[in-house]
């Protein structure tokens, strides 16, 4: 079941828009509701934990790709229907992969890798609401999301090497969120870990008892819908480029000319004049 996620905690929607995008009926892995200017997209194959297979990888992807195109929604939050968040890749599909080609292996992989991708590079804000089992590619897409929000009580694993596998397309998501050195423990042991490790390690943002996962969600939706929505785009961006480099001469240059660039847009002058005005810019939502 979708979850009405409202993009203020406590306030009652104001629903400008509900609609399952590409059609009624397009998607059987996912569902996707957009309401307020707020996309909920929930893996839905409860059944399994919501494990991805092909389906649910091509189908979240072209969800993703559609919204990242709608200038009508804000923001995007990942969630699970059911009792887990996502526990990695369906074994049934990883059973038949087993069956192909190398260049049917690579094909099928490259596919994970652009949903992956796809996720972390979003212009626009992403959250991900981890509850229950959150395990490999379930890890993976915590990783690519902004802003991760667990439930108390979820566990979490990396367990591909158990089964012989490398958790190599979630790789660089799941370091660039732990670090290389937790990165080392879990990744060899496979071992499970609690919510609470998951925020020590950096992994979750906040966490919450599962019956005020969404109102702490919608807090932070609040919170997003009042900054400028190509000031986001801009600043995920930012943060791709500076993250790992030295603050050298080209750096200096480079951040220099993104803020003259974004000053000089009609955003950043509408949102300056807000600002001086003492108004709201134009962008934030009636009510917030």
């Amino acid at each position: 079941m979708v979850r009405k996620i409202t993009p203020a905690g406590g306030k009652p929607v104001r629903a400008r828009r509900a609609t399952a995008i590409a059609g009624p009926g397009a998607f059987t892995s996912i569902e996707v509701d957009v309401r307020a200017a707020i996309a909920v997209v929930t893996l839905s194959r409860p059944d399994v934990h919501n494990a991805f297979d092909e389906i649910l990888i091509a189908e979240l992807t072209a969800a993703l790709e559609q919204l990242d195109g709608d200038r009508a929604v804000r923001a995007v939050v990942l969630t699970g229907a059911g009792k887990s968040f996502c526990a990695g890749a369906d074994l049934n599909w990883m059973n038949r992969t087993a069956a192909y080609s190398r260049a049917q292996n690579l094909t099928d992989a490259k596919a994970l890798a652009r949903m992956l991708f796809t996720l972390n590079r979003l212009s626009k804000p992403t959250i991900a609401r981890a509850h229950g089992a959150v395990f490999g590619g379930g890890v993976g897409l915590v990783a690519c999301c902004d802003i991760a929000v667990g439930e108390s009580n979820a566990i979490f694993a990396l367990s591909e090497a158990r089964l012989g596998l490398i958790p190599a397309t979630i790789a660089p998501y799941v370091v660039g969120a732990v670090g290389a050195r937790a990165a080392r423990r879990y990744f060899l042991s496979g071992e499970r870990f609690t919510a609470a490790e998951a925020f020590r390690l950096g992994l979750l943002h906040d966490l919450a008892p599962l019956p005020e996962l969404d109102a702490r969600i919608n807090e932070i939706l609040g919170a997003l819908v009042t900054a400028g929505p190509a000031a986001q785009a801009e600043c995920k961006a930012l943060i791709r480029a500076v993250g790992g480099r030295p603050g050298d001469a080209a750096m200096m240059s480079d951040t220099a000319r993104r803020i003259a660039r974004v000053r000089a847009s009609p955003e950043g002058k509408e949102g300056v004049a807000a600002f001086l005005g003492k108004r709201k810019a134009s962008w934030v939502p009636q009510g917030e």
